[in-house]
């Protein structure tokens, strides 16, 4: 609720510059690091009170007779971060926008983001969420929501349909919303449907956004749809793409710690190599269980080899089968760690899995694709692929099966990365994972 909805009668008053020393009675009873932000950025004079016989009561902020879409409710009052309430432990303000921003993934995010889970206690955001016309009153719920959860780091949000507004200035994209695969959908049409919203999103975002933002792309097919976004956005570092492949590492961890009969944080170095779907690798050899290597700890190769692969790869499809929709919280989850793995150091020796791009890579995987491979950070929002780690047959073999992979669906979106017309040769219809 606006502030402005709390009274019902209102009188209107303008005043001199003179006679605004005067206004101490009504000012005394407002935040006044609120109304004065409010005065200054609209060059007025004019103040609200609610008025009752003989007394003034507490001021009102009228709200503006038209939004149009630039902020939301309470949110369009705006704090100055430089007035006297900022506490010298304060960041600037970042701009953080998420697309597909009324969906089930985003319902559990948005609200980590605003307590200062992700981002830290003493980082104030902004979240700019993007929707579509038949969202859209979803998206003003979600905004409610936010307004109602009174996150003190929380300064504003925005809604709005047209990326080229949403996106504007953002530090921080995640890109999550995307059409999910619907029964008898060959997966060429999924990347063409899908391929065309992430190359309008990466268009906007290289008009508008941050010269260096960073962009989490969610929505399936995710490696290829990282490609093609980044491909319209020449303007930011191709380095600067992800694609979400952390709930496949999480997973992973989970399924070793489980094996081993230990708790998942004695899991480490854990690598998913190659695309986010049924032919990704999840990499026990460099895998370490307290510090030794995984296949030391776990002696079972039959499994590792087997079941172990196969239970990463199909475990949202399992979820789906039990819970009758697929994995949400879970998903929000992995984008938090993702995202924290990039503005946190990398403990010593550790890494984590991200779909990047892969020009300039160690390993001998194409380039020119978006793939997933293991990475540290500085804690600098960047990262630097893992030069040290082990590679048998095995592995190799299975690398270069989700590399074709993706090659294939690089030439089926061809028209969309302005490299020709798309041919479409997947080696066979994998499936993403969750999918049945």
């Amino acid at each position: 609720m606006a502030v402005a909805d709390f009274t019902t009668t209102y009188k209107e008053s303008i005043f001199l510059p003179s006679q605004l020393s005067s206004l101490s009675s009504c000012l005394s009873n407002t935040r006044s690091h609120v109304l004065k932000p409010y005065l200054r950025a609209r060059n007025v004079n004019k103040v609200y009170c609610s008025v009752a016989p003989n007394e003034v009561q507490t001021p009102v902020v009228p709200q503006p007779t038209s939004i149009k879409g630039e902020c939301y409710g309470v949110f369009c009052l705006t704090y100055d971060l430089k007035a006297a309430e900022e506490t010298k432990s304060w960041k600037s303000l970042i701009n953080i926008a998420v697309s597909g921003a009324a969906g089930m993934i985003s319902n559990h995010l948005l609200f980590k983001l605003a307590s200062g889970e992700v981002f830290g206690q003493d980082q104030p955001i902004a979240l700019k969420l993007l929707g579509s016309e038949r969202s859209f009153q979803a998206l003003e719920g979600v905004a409610m929501e936010l307004e109602d959860s009174l996150y003190p780091l929380l300064r504003e949000v925005s809604i709005g349909i047209d990326p080229y507004d949403v996106f504007r200035d953002v530090e921080w994209a995640i890109l999550i919303g995307a059409k999910p695969r619907g029964p008898g959908m060959e997966r060429a049409d999924l990347l063409d449907i899908n391929g065309q919203i992430f190359a309008e999103q990466g268009k906007a975002l290289n008009a508008v956004a941050s010269s260096n933002v960073k962009v989490i792309v969610v929505g399936n097919p995710c490696n290829t749809n990282a490609l093609i976004c980044l491909k319209n956005a020449p303007n930011i570092p191709a380095k600067n793409f992800h694609a979400l492949t952390r709930l496949d590492e999480n997973r992973a961890k989970c399924q070793l710690a489980l094996k081993a009969g230990v708790f998942y944080d004695k899991v480490s170095n854990m690598t998913i190599w190659g695309n986010h779907s049924t032919t990704q690798v999840p990499d026990f050899l460099n895998a370490r269980i307290s510090g030794f290597p995984a296949k030391d700890v776990i002696k079972d190769t039959k499994w590792l080899e087997n079941d172990f692969t196969e239970i990463v790869q199909k475990r949202g499809g399992v979820l789906i089968k039990k819970w009758g929709r697929s994995s949400a919280a879970s998903t929000a989850v992995s984008i938090v760690d993702a995202i924290r793995s990039l503005v946190t150091p990398t403990p010593e020796g550790d890494w984590f899995s991200t779909g990047v791009y892969t020009n300039g890579n160690p390993y001998g995987i194409a380039e020119d694709i978006v793939f997933s491979m293991p990475c540290r950070s500085d804690g600098d929002g960047d990262y630097e692929l893992v030069k040290d780690v082990l590679m048998d047959d095995f592995l190799r073999e299975r690398i270069k099966k989700s590399e074709a992979e993706l090659l294939a669906e690089k030439r089926c979106v061809g028209h969309l990365t302005g490299e020709g017309d798309a041919y479409c040769d997947l080696p066979e219809d994998t499936m993403l994972p969750g999918e049945v």
